[in-house]
C-alpha cells in the first residue's frame, strides 16, 4: 500500500516538456506501452461508493523489455492542491484468470485504454509524459508525482508551468468531461 500525491498538467506539448526535463538533467527511467483495464460493477459501485477505481495494468517497458501485470485499487483521499490517492497493488501473472474471478464476483470490464508513457525522475519528482489512444483520451498531458507537496511547487516552477493548466481530476473525470463536450 502506498500514498501518492499527483497532478496532471493539461494542454502541454510532451516534446517541449521532455526537452525541458532533459535540459534539467532528469533521468529517463521508463518508456512504456500500457493496457489499462478498469473494472467495476454494472452500477459502478467502486467509483460511486468508494470514490475509487480498480484496474489491471499490463506494462511493457520498451527500455528493458520487462513485462508486468498488476491489479490496483486506487482510492482517492483528497484533491485540493493535488490529487492524493492510496494505492493497493499486487502483481498477477494471469490477466484472463483474474478477469474470470472478478466476473464471477459480479465485476466487469467497464473500459480498456492504451497508453504510451515516458517517465523521467528529477530530485525525487516523477514526471510521466502520457498519450492515450484516441478513444480513451485524445489529448496528451503530463503527470507530476511527488512524495511531499512542496516538491509540486518546485516542479511547476522548474518547468515554468502555468498553474491554470494544473488539474487534480482523474483520467475517468477527464474522459467524462470530454464525452459531455462531444454530446453538446
Amino acid at each position: 500500500m502506498s500514498k501518492e500525491i499527483e497532478v496532471k498538467v493539461l494542454g502541454v506539448s510532451l516534446m517541449e516538456m521532455e526537452n525541458k526535463l532533459k535540459e534539467l538533467g532528469a533521468e529517463l527511467v521508463a518508456e512504456e506501452y500500457q493496457i489499462n483495464t478498469v473494472i467495476d460493477t454494472k452500477d459502478r459501485y467502486i467509483e460511486k461508493h468508494l470514490n475509487s477505481y480498480l484496474r489491471i495494468r499490463e506494462t511493457s517497458n520498451l527500455l528493458t523489455g520487462k513485462r508486468t501485470i498488476k491489479l490496483t485499487l486506487k482510492k482517492n483521499i483528497g484533491k485540493e492542491k493535488a490529487r492524493e490517492n492510496i494505492e493497493i497493488t499486487t502483481a498477477i501473472d494471469d490477466k484472463k484468470a483474474m478477469l474470470e474471478i472478478l466476473k464471477n464476483l459480479q465485476f466487469n470490464v467497464v473500459q480498456e485504454g492504451y497508453k504510451k508513457r515516458k517517465t523521467y525522475v528529477y530530485e525525487n519528482i516523477r514526471f510521466d509524459l502520457d498519450k492515450w489512444d484516441e478513444n480513451t483520451y485524445p489529448y496528451e498531458y503530463m503527470e507530476i508525482e511527488v512524495k511531499k507537496e512542496e516538491d509540486l511547487d518546485k516542479a511547476i516552477e522548474l518547468l515554468d508551468i502555468n498553474k491554470e493548466q494544473i488539474s487534480t481530476k482523474s483520467i475517468m473525470e477527464l474522459r467524462e468531461e470530454e464525452d459531455k463536450k462531444c454530446t453538446l
